[in-house]
């Protein structure tokens, strides 16, 4: 298994930036797909953003042009650059790993999750 751990999270004004990192460790020789997702409360989980085996990247509507994600292999870290901030993304930012569905932004595909870090956007 793979243990995932997020920082970076925070409190920012609308239209200010943060980058979320995602550790990973573990079993890390198998290849992960991997994913950020997230939940505002009484809302379902729901997918930002993946990179997939060949590092093609796809995002939420919501925050296309404004997200990036990212993957150091070497360091095995991940990344999710969010600029543009909006009050609507306020939600617990969580990563996540998958070994078979490389690309999904389903939350139901991946295996693997970390405890989340808060990111907090106000007007």
């Amino acid at each position: 298994s793979v243990q995932l751990v997020e920082s970076g999270g925070g409190s920012v004004q609308a239209g200010g930036s943060l980058r979320l990192s995602c550790a990973v460790s573990g079993d890390t020789y198998y290849p992960y797909c991997m994913g950020w997702f997230r939940q505002a409360p009484g809302k379902e989980r729901e997918g930002v953003a993946s990179i997939d085996d060949y590092s093609i990247t796809s995002y939420a509507d919501s925050v296309k042009g404004r997200f990036t994600i990212s993957q150091d292999k070497d360091k095995n870290t991940l990344q999710l650059q969010m600029t543009s901030l909006l009050p609507d993304d306020t939600a617990m930012y969580y990563c996540a790993a998958t070994r078979y569905w490389c690309g999904s932004v389903d939350p139901g595909r991946y295996n693997y999750w970390g405890q989340g870090t808060q990111v907090t956007v106000s007007s």
